[in-house]
Parts: structure tokens; C-alpha cells; sequence
């Protein structure tokens, strides 16, 4: 699938620019601007060929939905959007060539910026694909797409009818399953992480749900030494996903 998505603010387009396989179809830049930035952002489109669309504040803001663009929105083909056939035959070409699979699955996550921390992450880790339910979770925006910075144009997203279906056919290709709970028994750093992983991320404040829990292979919780007794859904998957990238080094 692909169509466009606007991407708002100087980091977020700046990581664009150097990205070789963004699409870009143009950018919006606010005419008459100081910021040594936009300038050279607007210099490096040119020198790429893409077209440059002046406009004003008020104008990037209806564009892109973001207040805080920065003076500068760039339109992107959104290619990165995957089906749930897509994904089978990712996981069949990965399986194919030998490779380990690292997934990452969020269970509902609402916050766009959440999201979008999480893909940033997922994509410094090495991650082959982020699936999230199709309703009752955020998508990819433009609040995404900046916290992600580069991220969400480069990691494939795959919305499905249903999570827990994906999970069942990914244990049939002997993906390993690996859920996340506070009130797991075994701890992250107990589990054997090597081969195959789709881990399991649960929404903000309720974790995983029930039915998601059941058919993950594995729950693993992160010792809390402090006070608090648990970890915003973005940073326990930063977490989880570096300590797979640490076992996978060894």
C-alpha cells in the first residue's frame, strides 16, 4: 500500500533528506525564513530535485495537523505500510535466508508518541516489522513520524484485524512468542532471547491484555528496584529490545 503522509519538523525531515530510500514528493518550507535549517534543507532539496512548495505558518499547520512543524513539512509516499500477507511473506523470507526474526508487537498502544518512540527504537535495534492492532491503538501520523525521526518511513508497520491470530501463526513457523507482565515469574534477563522473537508489548497502564497473554510462549517481567512499579510502555521496550540485541551479540 502506499500514500501520503506528511512529516513535520527540522529532525524529523532532516532524517528524511538523508534516508536514500524516503520518497519524497515535496516540501514545505515557510518562505522568508532565518533558520539557518530550513535553509539548508531547502538547499538540499533542490540539489535533489525535489520540488519546493512555499507557504506560511498557518498553511504548515492545515498541511501537516502539527503546530509545532518548525517551518518545514515534508510529503512522503508512505510505502512502509504492510498487510498481514505482506508480513507472512517477510516472515517466510527471513526464515528462508537463514536470519533470525525480531518482531515487535504492541498490544494497543495509544499514545502516538509512545508509538513513535517505540519505532525509533525498534529501528536502532534491528527490528523487522512493528504490528499493531488495526482499532483501538495509534497509527502513523505526523506526531509519530516526528518522535520516530526517520523511523516510520523506514520500519515496516503492519495494522491487523487481529493480533492474536498473528500470534498463533508465528509460533507455527517457530517464532518465539515473548509477552511482557508485571506479574511474570521469570525475569527478561532469565530468558533465552536467541533465534526468532516477536515480542509483545502491552498498552499503556493495563499491559497485555488476557487473550494476548495466553499465547505468547513466554512472560517476562523487569525487576523494579525502586519505587515505582512499572516503566512507560516505551522505555520497557527499549529495554527489552536491547537485551535481545545484547544475547544475539554474544
Amino acid at each position: 500500500m502506499s500514500k501520503s503522509q506528511y512529516i513535520a519538523g527540522l529532525r524529523a525531515v532532516e532524517q528524511l533528506m538523508a534516508a536514500e530510500s524516503a520518497e519524497i514528493r515535496q516540501i514545505y518550507a515557510e518562505y522568508q525564513t532565518a533558520n539557518p535549517r530550513v535553509e539548508a534543507i531547502i538547499k538540499a532539496a533542490r540539489q535533489a530535485g525535489i520540488e519546493i512548495q512555499p507557504a506560511n505558518r498557518a498553511r504548515l499547520t492545515q498541511i501537516s495537523g502539527e503546530s509545532r512543524h518548525q517551518g518545514v513539512v515534508a510529503e512522503v509516499r508512505r510505502s512502509t505500510i504492510m498487510d498481514e500477507a505482506g508480513l507472512r511473506t517477510l516472515v517466510e523470507e527471513r526464515l528462508q535466508e537463514g536470519r533470525s526474526l525480531l518482531l515487535l508487537l504492541l498490544d494497543g498502544v495509544q499514545d502516538p508518541h509512545n508509538l513513535g518512540a517505540c519505532m525509533r527504537t525498534a529501528d536502532a535495534a534491528g527490528v523487522d516489522a512493528v504490528i499493531v492492532p488495526r482499532h483501538g491503538a495509534a497509527g502513523l501520523g505526523p506526531t509519530v513520524s516526528k518522535v520516530a525521526a526517520g523511523a516510520a518511513e523506514q520500519l515496516p508497520f503492519v495494522p491487523v484485524a487481529n493480533l492474536g491470530k498473528v500470534l498463533v501463526w508465528l509460533g507455527d513457523y517457530g517464532v518465539q512468542r515473548v509477552g511482557t507482565s508485571d506479574k511474570a515469574d521469570s525475569s527478561l534477563y532469565q530468558a533465552d532471547l536467541a533465534g526468532s522473537v516477536a515480542l509483545v508489548m502491552g498498552r499503556e497502564h493495563t499491559g497485555l491484555g488476557k487473550a494476548i497473554a495466553s499465547r505468547c510462549d513466554t512472560l517476562v517481567s523487569l525487576p523494579m528496584q525502586g519505587a515505582v512499579s512499572s516503566l512507560n510502555v516505551s522505555v520497557a521496550t527499549g529495554i527489552c529490545l536491547y537485551e535481545i540485541v545484547r544475547q544475539r551479540s554474544l
